[in-house]
């Protein structure tokens, strides 16, 4: 039996089920899957993190990329060697740590009640991705598609491969090519998972690869 607790298995069996079952086109209507909207308020985290860099990734960020969904759940992504700033400022904007994250970093209660969750890496990328975010409408640093892709990629938990066939299904063949050089450096063995992924997100569309 597949070890699914290991990310590349769990990924490629969503996929071997997905790719087995899919077909063009889906409930959605084209309207809604090209859909970006940027309705639900989020708490200004730059008017609490004010001089740290980081940007927001998790649910929040794929509203760039994809339909937004609902998620109350803020996270960010920082460098491990920034995170003693962050939580610094975090403190001091009179936040309450709340606990410790499994994957690296901790969880903040801040001062209007929402919970903020700080991932800190030092992946070689994670310093280009801070340095090249993407703003949002209400001026949040959004991380880049190719890199957000990355990070569903390493994860791959049920609701990150439906996140990632959302985005890579609406992405433009400029912005898929980004994601294929990103995710070919970064992680070189989900290359081929990504290109099925990227099927399964075209079909969705309604368009035949």
């Amino acid at each position: 039996m597949q070890n699914l607790q290991l990310p590349e298995q769990r990924r490629k069996l969503y996929i071997e089920i997905a790719l087995r079952r899919c077909r063009p086109g889906s409930g959605s209507s084209l309207e809604f899957l090209r859909k970006r909207t940027w309705n639900r308020p989020v708490t200004n985290i730059k008017a609490i993190i004010k001089q740290t860099p980081f940007v927001v990734v998790g649910g929040i960020a794929t509203r760039l990329y994809m339909p937004e969904r609902i998620t109350d759940k803020i996270e960010i992504l920082v460098l491990t060697e920034d995170a003693d700033n962050i939580y610094r400022e975090l403190a001091e904007a009179g936040s309450m740590k709340v606990g410790e994250l499994s994957i690296g970093g901790s969880s903040w209660q801040l001062p209007d009640g929402s919970i903020l969750d700080v991932l800190e890496s030092q992946q070689t990328w994670v310093r280009e991705a801070i340095a090249n975010p993407n703003i949002a409408p209400d001026n949040l640093p959004i991380i880049g598609l190719p890199y957000l892709i990355l990070m569903r990629l390493q994860a791959s938990r049920g609701i990150d491969i439906g996140d990632l066939t959302r985005m890579l299904g609406g992405a433009d063949e400029t912005a898929l090519e980004l994601v294929r050089k990103t995710v070919k450096t970064y992680l070189p063995d989900a290359v081929e998972d990504l290109e099925s992924l990227i099927v399964l997100g075209k079909l969705e569309m309604g368009e035949l690869p």
